[in-house]
């Protein structure tokens, strides 16, 4: 199952810089969770955000698309990167997650995917292997 973590470290600026000795420090720890990744098969891709500065915002009403800068919400924490992993279970996930480096002094949350390849899951049909039916 897949599953997406949401990487907060309450630096809303993006991540530190190479030419840092603290971004060199985070890469390196990143580094290393990645390769253990890799090695164990459960990684499907990974990757930092640029700051909220660069984001925009797409709404749509009433057919009119509107454009804002910045973030869709002002959270004291936004999200400044995605790992998403590929476990065999959520106890798995959660253990992988706790290895990130951002868990050390922000958080990771940890959101099952919803397989929509054949079909949506619920979670009780999830943890029984059953895929739902609809209609």
């Amino acid at each position: 199952m897949k599953y997406l973590f949401l990487l907060r470290d309450g630096n809303n600026d993006g991540p530190p810089g190479l030419d840092t000795a603290e971004g060199q420090e985070l890469f390196g720890a990143w580094r290393q969770v990645l390769n253990a990744m890799r090695a164990e098969g459960v990684l499907v891709d990974c990757g930092p955000l640029t700051g909220i500065g660069s984001a925009t915002t797409v709404r749509v009403r009433d057919g009119q698309v509107l454009l804002a800068d910045g973030p869709a919400a002002e959270l004291k924490e936004q999200v400044g990167g995605y790992t998403l992993v590929d476990c065999r279970d959520l106890d798995d996930a959660l253990a992988w997650a706790a290895r990130v480096p951002t868990a050390l002094a922000g958080s990771v949350e940890v959101r099952p995917v919803i397989d929509t390849a054949g079909g949506p899951k619920t979670p009780a049909a999830t943890a029984a292997g059953v895929r739902a039916t609809t209609g």
